[in-house]
């Protein structure tokens, strides 16, 4: 109406119309969508993106934590699109960032148990890159550890295990560089993945929300409190990033900040349930990515490459897996996929356990394990130093039938897990058994099953694994 504010989508600031009205409003509205319909320069725009390390979705506030503040994803969530059902390709580390990093799914780059790499003749983030004139630069943990300069990187510093001062340095660096080429930059730091701090500062063990697949006991609170710690310190990091970024690079920057999976809890990291593959994943571009918005469009970790090429202003190649998601930040769509697919394999002799599944767009989640016959282990069960909770878990299953049905239920599993989303967020009901699920499970199996077949899925089991008959299970009082 005559007089009332309008957001001005070139400045994201406020105006007041003060001629003719009508004409006025019209004229202003017309602008606001040029300016997000196209770029905002015809240069190429910078790209920077900061990897988190180890994050479940739910640990922070943009998706809801009751008691886990992340203030600079909220900020960054406030000046870009906040995606509500992003998952990445594979819940540990290698597989994950090949996949994104060749836009292949992992039966497709082979880099399928953690600690693998993808085929060296496959063409990776990089290359494309610099064939757009762009310099690209890499800090931290962006492909796993020691790989990360294997991938083509200009640059590629500060990637060892938990070498924490690769966030200043990129900073740093960005401060000082010269280059008049358009910027491709990864920024991954190690947090939250574990050793968890030992210092929590003010955080109280006993006001923490523990989550209802997890054991409710003192010890649990103690590394919960310090895993909290450590996404704090990952949100720190992550607002010295963007905030360089925003100084630095000029308006035109394209700001990605997602996580490669979720974190060294049961059911989360090494695990296709939710809190192993559900993750977070805000851009902010202004001038072309409404500011405050969310979206619901299915995303995978293998459509980031294509997107980026995308912004880039280049033409992403049919021949990968991933899809630009590019129209859904502009607002050209509101959906992407009808369907997610991920896989795991293991993570050397601590983790034998291949297990595959589909997520769907009406709120369904499949899993296929395909050797029920195996018991699930992991660094959770068999690294103290990691996860000093766990035989804590185990001493309170022998007191407490809760207690015993959630480390069951983490070691030893079904052919087939069947859940609804929307009744089950936590994923703690199996439907795979019930009379009135079996068509839905059977067309979700065998829909799991084709994409298996045309993504050539060899079903290796790779490592040694551990049988259920061969050992006394820890749930057993």
């Amino acid at each position: 109406m005559p007089g009332s504010p309008r957001l001005d989508r070139c400045t994201n600031e406020w105006a007041r119309p003060t001629g003719g009205i009508w004409l006025a409003l019209l004229a202003g509205h017309l602008v606001g969508w040029l300016c997000l319909a196209a770029p905002a320069t015809a240069a190429a725009p910078n790209i920077v993106i900061f990897l988190s390390d180890d994050h479940t979705l739910r640990d922070c506030s943009v998706y809801g934590s009751p008691d886990i503040k992340t203030p600079n994803m909220e900020r960054l969530a406030a000046a870009g699109m906040v995606f509500d059902r992003a998952y990445v390709a594979s819940p540990s580390c290698a597989p994950s960032r090949a996949a994104l990093l060749t836009g292949l799914y992992p039966a497709r780059n082979t880099a399928e148990a953690n600690h693998s790499r993808p085929k060296a003749e496959i063409k990776k983030l990089p290359a494309y890159f610099q064939e757009l004139g762009y310099q690209v630069a890499s800090f931290g943990k962006v492909g796993h550890y020691n790989q990360t300069p294997e991938y083509g990187f200009d640059i590629a510093r500060h990637f060892t295990y938990h070498e924490d001062i690769a966030i200043p340095r990129a900073v740093e660096w960005l401060r000082e560089r010269k280059s008049s080429k358009p910027l491709c930059l990864f920024v991954g730091t190690n947090w939250p993945h574990v050793p968890w701090p030992e210092e929590i500062g003010d955080i109280d063990p006993d006001s923490l929300v523990i989550p209802p697949t997890h054991v409710d006991n003192p010890t649990t609170r103690l590394w919960r409190s310090r895993y909290v710690a450590a996404v704090k310190t990952m949100d720190t990091e992550l607002g010295l990033v963007y905030d360089a970024a925003r100084e630095l690079l000029g308006d035109d920057t394209f700001f990605l900040h997602t996580s490669d999976h979720g974190s060294q809890w049961p059911f989360a990291k090494w695990n296709l349930y939710q809190d192993g593959i559900h993750t977070p994943l805000i851009v902010s571009w202004p001038g072309r990515v409404r500011p405050g918005t969310r979206t619901d469009a299915m995303v995978s970790w293998i459509d980031i490459l294509p997107t980026l090429i995308d912004v880039a202003g280049g033409t992403p190649p049919k021949a990968i897996d991933g899809r630009s998601f590019l129209p859904v930040l502009t607002g050209k769509a509101d959906a992407h996929r009808q369907a997610i697919f991920t896989t795991h394999s293991g993570d050397g002799n601590k983790n034998v356990y291949p297990t595959r599944s589909i997520v769907t767009a009406d709120g369904w989640h499949y899993i296929l394990n395909l050797h029920p016959e195996f018991l699930f282990t992991s660094h959770v069960t068999s690294h103290p130093a990691d996860s000093g909770y766990w035989q804590s878990w185990v001493a309170s299953a022998q007191m407490d039938d809760a207690a015993r049905k959630r480390v069951e239920a983490y070691q030893i599993r079904p052919t087939d897990e069947l859940y609804s989303m929307h009744a089950d967020p936590w994923q703690l009901k199996n439907l795979s058994t019930d009379p009135g699920h079996q068509q839905r499970r059977n067309e979700l199996r065998d829909q799991l099953e084709r994409w298996m077949a045309e993504t050539r899925d060899t079903r290796t089991v790779f490592g040694k694994p551990t049988y259920i008959e061969s050992v006394e299970a820890p749930s057993q009082p």
